[in-house]
């Protein structure tokens, strides 16, 4: 029986179906529309990013500040929370009594000038109540071990939690204060570039309690 050209041009298909391509001007035409749609998102996605990342750098600190009460509460002796500028980093260090100060974790910021942490950003007061004092940063003169390296002299606001709960300077008294955190125009601006950006974290020194503020553009509230 003789077959029709329909029928040959089945039967010569690998699979027995007949297969349909993409032309090169199809190709084209797609990848320039993810070429666009590409380069319309990413300025949101950056944008989005910048927006949340004083509210991420704050939950961090605070997070790494419960860690270290819980660590000086279960073991019984005090640990120190440094907020080091010169490595960028939280770090979490064991006084262990007597014997050098050791380094147990170091987290690192986000990369430095994209958010300011050491100072009071201008034109915006502390939270009030409670109206404490802004963290002052230091050069540290106390210093820890990193593995077999002594590591001294960063710029620092250190938090001395204790086994009692309560959070106290080099010298044990109780600090109360108030740390910034907001995205500024640079590494020496402390002008913050979006106002409702501005949160703060209060240390209430004599109970170890730690209170999360948002700046609304006007006050401070509760977080």
């Amino acid at each position: 029986m003789k077959k029709s050209g329909a029928d040959v041009r089945l039967l010569s298909s690998p699979s027995g179906v007949r297969s349909a391509g993409f032309s090169m001007a199809e190709l084209l035409v797609v990848m320039a529309i993810i070429a666009i749609m590409v380069a319309v998102t990413i300025p949101y996605i950056y944008s989005y990013r910048v927006l949340y990342k004083s509210e991420e750098q704050a939950l961090k600190i605070m997070d790494v500040m419960r860690e270290t009460s819980q660590l000086a509460l279960t073991r019984r002796r005090t640990f120190r929370m440094e907020v080091d500028m010169t490595d960028n980093a939280l770090l979490i260090i064991d006084e262990n009594g007597p014997a050098d100060d050791t380094l147990i974790k170091s987290i690192p910021f986000e990369a430095p000038g994209l958010l300011r942490l050491d100072v009071k950003p201008a034109g915006i007061s502390q939270p009030n109540p409670p109206n404490y004092n802004p963290a002052v940063f230091s050069v540290d003169s106390v210093g820890h071990m990193s593995g077999a390296t002594p590591v001294v002299g960063h710029r620092v606001w250190a938090l001395r939690f204790r086994s009692d709960g309560s959070v106290v300077t080099a010298a044990n008294n109780p600090i109360s204060a108030t740390m910034f955190i907001f995205p500024s125009a640079g590494p020496s601006s402390d002008v913050p570039t979006d106002t409702k950006q501005v949160r703060a974290i209060t240390v209430y020194g004599g109970s170890g309690a730690v209170r999360y503020w948002k700046y609304d553009g006007t006050r401070f509230s509760a977080g």
